[in-house]
């Protein structure tokens, strides 16, 4: 890899690391190529993503992002998005789906390292999509209930009537 293209790739980087609300860092030694698309898949599926790194570019763009420093050793491949939660949902599911060659290193939220039970709880949150469409069925409930009454009682009358 040229200098020209390992600076192009730090900046690219650099600019999405910037933007990132969760940058999480796993270890995918020993995965096949099969397995490692599958978390491509799934992460393309969130529109969140996925790359496997050179450590030291990583840290460079990290470091240029203004982000905490992350210790990179041995194979890493890093799940980042808009989000918090997503990039720490992909990374959990893929981690129980890949037990034996996947796990998650470290992570950052927001710029700032965090530890595995924070990255895990974060994964057990709802979406952003998940907790609209709670409100929604909130806002509905008492329509509906209405509704369902209404259609109740004029079963009802229409049975008395007969």
């Amino acid at each position: 890899m040229t200098r020209t293209r390992k600076e192009e790739l730090v900046a690219e980087m650099t600019a999405e690391f910037k933007d990132a609300g969760a940058i999480i860092v796993c270890d995918y030694k020993g995965m096949t190529v099969e397995e490692l698309e599958t978390v491509r898949n799934m992460a393309r599926e969130e529109e969140t993503k996925v790359k496997v790194v050179k450590n030291r570019l990583a840290a460079i763009a990290l470091e240029n992002a203004g982000c905490e420093a992350v210790d990179f050793k041995d194979t890493n491949l890093v799940i980042w998005g808009d989000t918090q939660v997503l990039p720490c949902k992909i990374a959990d599911k893929a981690a129980t789906q890949f037990k034996e060659h996947f796990s998650i290193k470290t992570g950052l939220i927001e710029g700032k390292v965090a530890d595995m039970a924070t990255i895990n709880a974060m994964a057990k949150l709802p979406t952003r999509d998940e907790l609209l469409g709670m409100l929604l069925n909130v806002w509905n409930a008492p329509i509906t209930n209405f509704t369902i009454g209404l259609k109740a009682l004029a079963e009802k009358k229409e049975s008395e009537e007969a």
